[in-house]
Order: structure tokens, then sequence, then C-alpha cells
């Protein structure tokens, strides 16, 4: 029953989702996709697929324990702080710190978490700030 109601849930997510993406406007500047693609197809993934989680579930599903349910919860904690802080202290301090945690929670050392999370972040910041020349959120720093 449960991963019935997982289902459900996706289904009406994915219709959330499409019908934010489909208020997007377009600029006369757009290209032949347009905006709204990318969003559409990500809700049409999740749409499917918890339509076949509801439709064809497992007789007996597994669920984590509690420990591991915190430590899901923890995850999704830190991925609402980012998006709370990307804007405050910009996009480079803000995917370190993210990405150092998770990397952390992932079992890595504390060491080489922070390693990951600061090549992470400068990593995307190059190949995508610098190279493409797309905006990132800037910081107190002005990067």
């Amino acid at each position: 029953m449960s991963d019935r109601i997982f289902g459900v849930f996706g289904v009406l997510l994915a219709i959330g989702f499409a019908f934010a993406a489909l208020q997007i406007e377009e600029s006369f500047l757009s290209d032949a996709v347009g905006p709204k693609a990318f969003p559409l197809i990500i809700a049409a993934i999740l749409g499917i697929s918890s339509a076949v989680i509801a439709l064809k579930p497992d007789a007996e599903p597994h669920w984590p324990a509690l420990p591991r349910l915190a430590e899901l919860a923890a995850a999704v904690v830190m991925m609402l702080l980012y998006a709370h802080f990307l804007p405050v202290i910009g996009f480079v301090f803000a995917t370190a710190l993210a990405a150092a945690y998770l990397s952390w929670r992932l079992g890595n050392t504390l060491l080489l978490a922070a390693a990951t999370g600061i090549g992470t972040s400068v990593g995307i910041y190059v190949i995508f700030h610098l190279v493409l020349g797309l905006s990132l959120a800037r910081g107190p720093l002005g990067f």
C-alpha cells in the first residue's frame, strides 16, 4: 500500500510541476525549444515513473530503518538550506558547504569531504561561469 501512496504522490507532484512549467513566460529571444521543454521533460519522467510505481507496487516493500530515514531527512534539510543561502553567500560557498556535507554523509572523512566540496564548487563555477558565461549567484565577495 505504501508504494501506491508514494506513486500517487509522485504523479500529483509531476502534474503540479508540469503546471508550474507551463506558466513560464517565453521571451521573443528564446530558442526553438523554449524554456518550458526541460521542466516538462522532467515532469513527464517523474509522472511515468510514479505511475509505474503506483500501478505495479512491490508485494512487500522494504522501507529503511529510522536512522536511515533521519539521514535522508537531514539531506533534504541540507538542500533546503542550500536553496535558502545560495543568494545570500553565493554559489561558490553554498555549493562547497552542501557538497562537503553530502560527501561526508556518504562516508568520506571530514578532510576529504571538504576537499570534495571545494573541488566540486570551484569546478562547476569554472565550467558554467568562466567557460560558458552563465550567471551564478554572487556572494559578498563577488563570486
